[in-house]
Parts: structure tokens; sequence; C-alpha cells
């Protein structure tokens, strides 16, 4: 498969932008957070459940999202979607209570429920098998410049304009975002399927009948999922409430973890590509990777404070690393199903993010809170209740059975 640069950039470049708007929005809440309780009187456990809807909406669209883009092609649907968010940021711009926040925050995880994998799709198309790994992470670096954008430059500017226009101003850049993807992105011969829905239908069902996706899917859902859900939300209570950091402080150590995962995603991609030319697959190097993810989230649970910057910052780096597997098991299940094969492990990535971001804020509810925030031990249970899911499904995953 040989396609001329250009494009190619055309090709993912407009896709990438979405993703960073995606990345943006998904975080956002992080910063806004202390707007929101402050305005709304809301608690840990509404404020799990209102930056979760996200998630929830966003996951819920996973297994269709997959039959969409295998039929459509990955511009058309995307252009739909991004517009779609851009209507929900205006609710959430304009909504008098917490009922309307969270319906508002559905439609933004909605509309954004396609930001990487019609970005994945658009890469099964365009890059050779071999390539692929880069070029998704590379696309995903560029999501997590969105996540730097969603700390403290959001909160500077929130500072300024108020939490409100500031999701004006963002729903303008996604409508903006459609209209590139639109026009930018060039169509396929072959892109869409001539399937109809009953058989990509069928098909669906056949991916999620999968020994294999069962192996896979409880492995890669917590081990992408818990880091979504404690970078975009937990992260921030958790420096203000265990390492006693002011709310511009807290801000600027999620810069630095914003930074940290955007340099990781993009290493990761160079890592995972030169590993595969000397015959290392990509699973392999996720699972070492996964090495340092437990290690660094150990650190966090158990609150060893002289430790507990790097290790976030490694979370943040290597959290994301489930992305190699993506390509890898598209190959397994077949070309022609990547949307559906992609869409899966995202779902089950996202259903658990979801989990994680309400979970958290349900066992922390548990605890009286404290003058400044939430109890410190807390955060020890919630964390430490995830980080033995991640270990069990890494057992399930490497215990020997016999594929078929």
């Amino acid at each position: 498969m040989t396609v001329r640069p250009f494009t190619l950039f055309l090709a993912l470049f407009p896709f990438a932008c979405g993703y960073l708007l995606s990345y943006l929005l998904r975080a956002v809440n992080a910063v806004v957070a202390p707007d929101l309780v402050r305005e709304f009187g809301i608690g840990p456990a509404e404020l799990g459940l209102l930056t979760a809807a996200y998630l929830l909406a966003f996951s819920a669209f996973q297994l269709p999202l997959g039959v969409l883009l295998d039929r459509y092609g990955p511009r058309r649907v995307q252009t739909t979607l991004l517009l779609i968010a851009a209507l929900g940021c205006v609710g959430f711009a304009l909504a008098p209570n917490f009922l309307s926040l969270f319906a508002a925050r559905a439609v933004i995880g909605f509309g954004f429920s396609a930001g990487l994998m019609a970005s994945y799709k658009s890469s099964s198309l365009w890059v050779p098998m071999e390539r692929r790994s880069l070029a998704n992470t590379s696309i995903m670096s560029m999501g997590a410049i969105g996540l730097v954008i969603a700390t403290e430059p959001t909160a500077m500017l929130s500072d300024a304009i108020g939490w409100r226009n500031v999701f004006l101003v963002l729903s303008a850049l996604v409508a903006l975002s459609a209209v590139f993807v639109f026009l930018a992105v060039p169509e396929k011969q072959g892109a869409s399927s001539a399937a109809g829905f009953p058989q990509q239908a069928k098909e669906l069902v056949g991916i999620l009948k999968l020994p294999l996706f069962w192996r896979l899917a409880p492995l890669l859902g917590l081990a992408a999922g818990v880091p979504i859900a404690y970078q975009t939300l937990w992260a921030g209570p958790w420096f203000r409430d265990v390492m006693g950091f002011a709310p511009h402080e807290a801000a600027r150590e999620l810069f630095w973890m914003a930074v940290s995962f955007t340099v990781g995603i993009f290493l990761i991609g160079v890592i995972a590509d030169r590993l595969q030319r000397r015959g290392i697959g990509p699973m392999q190097t996720f699972l070492g990777l996964y090495a340092l993810h437990l290690l660094s989230q150990a650190i966090i649970v158990f609150q060893v404070k002289a430790l507990a910057l790097p290790a976030w910052l490694m979370l943040a780096a290597v959290g994301q690393s489930a992305v190699l597997a993506f390509p890898w098991f598209a190959a397994r299940v077949g070309e022609h199903l990547s949307g559906r094969a992609n869409s899966t492990i995202n779902f089950a990535m996202f259903v658990t993010a979801f989990a994680a971001q309400y979970g958290v804020g349900l066992v922390i509810g548990l605890f009286a809170p404290t003058a400044t925030g939430y109890d410190p031990h807390a955060y020890v249970w919630a964390f430490g209740l995830f980080l033995a899911l991640q270990i069990l499904a890494l057992l399930w995953y490497l215990w020997p059975r016999k594929e078929t």
C-alpha cells in the first residue's frame, strides 16, 4: 500500500484535530469542577456521575458506531457526530441545573464517540498494517495536546471569562473541526461496506462471541479506562486532598501529566514500531509497559508522597499503552471488520472509565469530608480497589488456555 504523504496527512490530521477536542472536553471537568460544586452544590458522587456522563454516552454508542464506520466510512460519521458535540457544549454552557448539566455532558460524549475510532478506521484504510501502531499513537499524541489545554490554560481562561463562556468557545471550535473533517478528508474506494445492517450486526455479534475478545477486553478495559478516569477527574482532587495543593498548583500538576501523556504516547508508538521490526509484537510491548503502569498506581494507592509526582507522570505516560492492541486485535478479526473490532475494545475501555469515575466517587462519599475536601484515606480504598481489579484482569489474560 503506497500513499502520497499529503494524502496520508489529509486522511489522518483532521481526525486528530477532532480527537484533540474530544480529549479537551473529556478532561475539562477536572478544572471547572470547583465552579460546578460551588454553583450547583453537588457532592463527590454527583461530581463523579456528572463527569462520567460523557463516558456513559460515549461507551453506549461504541458498538453501533463500529457498524456505522464500516458502512459509511469515517468522514461522514465523524462530521455528523462532531456537530452534535458542538450542540452539547452549548447546552452545557446554558444549563440551569444538575439534570441539564448531566444531559448536556452526555450529548457531548455521544458527539465525540467517534473521536478516536474514526481516526483508527481511516488509519486501517490508508496505513500499512506494520506502521499502524505508530500512526495510531501519533494521532493519540495529538489528542493529548487537548489534555494539556484542559489543564492550566483552561483554568486561566475560565478565570478570565467564566466557565460557561469557555464552553461556548469550545462549541465554536468543535463546529469548525466538523467542517474541517468534511472538506479535507479524502474518500477512499472501498471505505464503505455494501453489506446490509443485519449482516453487519451479525458480524458484530460474532466478534463479541470470540474467546479472544473476552480474554482481552477486561485487561484492556481496565488498563486504559482507569487512567482515563483518574486523569480526567480524580487526579486533581487527589493532589488537593493528599498533597495539600492549592487549585492552581493542582492544575499545574495536571498540566505536566498531560505533557507526560503527550510525549509518552508518541514514544510508545516509536518503541512499538522499532520492536515490531525486530519481531517483538505490539501485545508483548504493551505487557512490558503494563508493569510500569501497575507500579505507578501502587505508589499512588499507598500515598508514597516522595514518589507521588513521578508516579503520576509515569501513569500518564504509559496509561494508554493499550492502544497497541487495537491493530493487533483488528488484524485477527479481519480488516473489513476493523471499525467494529476497534469499537468493541473501545466499548470495554470506556465502560470501565465510566465505572471508575463514578465508583471512585461512591467510595469517597462513604468517608466523612474534611474541612478542605475529601478524606485522604478514601483514595486508598477507592484507587486500591481498581488496582486489584487490574491485577486480576492481567492474571485472567495470562492464564494458560488453548487458542481457537
